[in-house]
């Protein structure tokens, strides 16, 4: 099966990485037929794309699930503690996703560069093909996701 294009920000990262956004039920087998053995979650469950009841539905296909709320106005390190945990520790491979994959592109971009890594640099292209916090002043959220990037730097 080859990855989908119609995914909303779907992106792979490597062969056992993929991200986006949001997902919709009919998303759920298809991710399955990829050979998706786990997702991480980091939209919040009450926000209105947010598809219901997805642990039972990943369940119903074996696909493993944890779900890391992360607040869109405020990312924190323990939020990517959990992440780097349920990344690191779960089973691959592994699809994150939250509404828009810019929550995700902005974890991975900090996971690249510390725990893989990466320059800076290098990690911050492969977040720019979703978002650049750093850059993006229409989005009034954006100045704590370029702090939460640069966490331990």
């Amino acid at each position: 099966m080859t990855d989908p294009d119609d995914i909303r920000a779907w992106q792979r990262l490597d062969d056992r990485t993929t991200t986006s956004g949001r997902i919709v039920a009919d998303d759920v087998a298809r991710l399955a037929g990829l050979g998706v053995r786990h997702v991480i979650n980091l939209a919040l469950d009450t926000h209105p794309e947010a598809l219901a009841d997805e642990a039972a539905r990943l369940a119903r296909h074996g696909i493993a699930y944890t779900h890391i709320p992360v607040p869109f106005d405020a990312p924190d390190d323990d939020h990517f503690a959990a992440f780097v945990t349920a990344l690191e520790e779960g089973p691959a491979p592994v699809h994150v996703h939250c509404i828009l994959n810019w929550r995700v592109s902005a974890f991975f971009c900090r996971y690249n560069r510390e725990r893989r890594g990466l320059g800076a640099d290098a990690a911050r292209a492969i977040m720019a093909r979703q978002w650049n916090p750093e850059t993006a002043a229409d989005v009034p959220q954006a100045p704590a996701w370029a702090a939460f990037i640069a966490g331990g730097a």
